[in-house]
């Protein structure tokens, strides 16, 4: 398979070369895109995991992955199959543009289109950043990979994991506690949102699952 199309899409989409871990999750995306099904035959979509960053050692299992897809989801597909950036609908001013599963950054705005693999690929270079920014914040902290994972699903949506008492009770090892702070993260603009209030109670289910 020629792979330079993609790579130069992706490389377009950010706007600016990649680092190594990025040619790596994206070499990844697309080897297994290579060996799926065909979207009328395929089961449901089975993530995998996202590419743990060298500097942590840590990954993002498949539960974490399975559950931040669910909850993102790939919205907006159009009648050819791919997929148009959408504003918050939780947000006053649609902020941030929103694409694939819950790509957001400055390279997407209104207008931008991605297929199925731009979407694939952008997630798991994403996910190698978040999963890098908690693993550096827990640090030496005791953690599960369930607890792992749920801490991801938590900071990939609220981008709060370094200033939340979710993440400082965790570092201390009040676990139950730290289980409890999830169902406070259910606000958008000031407003409880029914999904956000779905999707924490998940990612508080993880968090206890040994």
């Amino acid at each position: 398979m020629n792979r330079k199309p993609v790579f130069d899409a992706v490389r377009k989409m950010l706007g600016r070369s990649f680092t190594q871990t990025e040619v790596n999750a994206l070499d990844k995306a697309i080897d297994l895109a290579g060996g799926a099904l065909p979207a009328s035959e395929a089961p449901e979509p089975a993530p995998t995991p996202a590419l743990a960053p060298a500097s942590t050692g840590a990954s993002l299992g498949a539960p974490g992955a399975r559950l931040i897809k669910k909850w993102e989801g790939c919205a907006t597909r159009r009648a050819d199959g791919t997929f148009s950036a959408y504003p918050d609908p939780g947000s006053a001013d649609g902020k941030p543009w929103t694409i694939g599963w819950g790509s957001t950054g400055a390279d997407v705005k209104k207008g931008v289109i991605w297929d199925q693999t731009q979407c694939d690929a952008r997630f798991d270079i994403d996910m190698v950043a978040y999963v890098n920014e908690v693993a550096t914040f827990l640090g030496t902290a005791a953690t599960t990979q369930n607890q792992f994972d749920a801490l991801v699903s938590f900071h990939y949506n609220t981008g709060a994991i370094r200033k939340s008492t979710l993440g400082s009770l965790h570092k201390q090892g009040k676990f139950a506690q730290a289980q409890e702070q999830f169902g406070k993260w259910i606000y958008n603009d000031g407003k409880p949102m029914n999904g956000l209030k779905s999707r924490r109670a998940e990612e508080a289910k993880l968090y206890g699952t040994p």
